[in-house]
């Protein structure tokens, strides 16, 4: 859900490196991303690299940390929508063209990266909180399991993310969105009051 600048930065600067690095790590991972890949990438020599970020842990955690920002800023521009099922639509939707962005690396380093599973946890739980607010206001059934519909809904994420980075398309994507849409419950109908005639 991020625009990376794309090149080297002419001169130092430490916004740009860092989304440079936010692309290496996006594109092969923390273990596989080498000290020389992200130099290579940010366009700095490994003693800039230190000395503006410490060492490769805490650039990752950095550029991780912001990418998980504006991702849960994207969850809650969603959430907001009046109806739960506008709101996890909207998610799964931003979300199947977001991991097919042409201008960023395929599939969600959130979703699919070892190390940030506590991040992973905190999307669920912001999702549980926008289904339970859908029990609470009529949108689904009482009986809705909301811990297991948001456990379902980050698989399908990180599965969308997975078929992109195998060379999904977004309407690939959509689909899968759509598919999983049909496994959110529709709200209970309202029982006729009143004595029949």
């Amino acid at each position: 859900m991020l625009v990376v600048m794309a090149g080297r930065p002419r001169s130092f600067d430490r916004d740009a490196a860092l989304l440079a690095a936010l692309e290496q790590f996006w594109r092969t991972g923390y273990e596989e991303t080498s000290v020389a890949m992200l130099t290579s990438a940010m366009g700095v020599t490994p003693p800039s690299l230190y000395a503006a970020f410490g060492d490769k842990r805490r650039l990752f955690e950095e550029a991780s940390a912001m990418y998980f920002e504006r991702t849960c800023e994207a969850v809650d521009r969603a959430a907001e929508l009046p109806t739960t099922h506008e709101a996890i639509a909207a998610i799964l939707t931003d979300t199947a063209h977001a991991h097919t962005d042409p201008t960023t690396p395929a599939g969600c380093l959130m979703l699919t990266e070892p190390r940030l599973e506590p991040q992973r946890k905190i999307i669920h739980r912001r999702l549980k909180d926008r289904l339970d607010q859908g029990v609470r206001d009529g949108d689904l059934p009482a009986t809705a399991n909301t811990d297991h519909l948001a456990s379902f809904l980050v698989a399908v994420m990180r599965g969308m993310s997975g078929c992109a980075r195998d060379g999904g398309t977004s309407e690939d994507l959509v689909g899968i969105a759509e598919t999983a849409m049909a496994a959110l419950p529709a709200p209970a109908p309202a029982r006729a009051t009143g004595t029949p005639h």
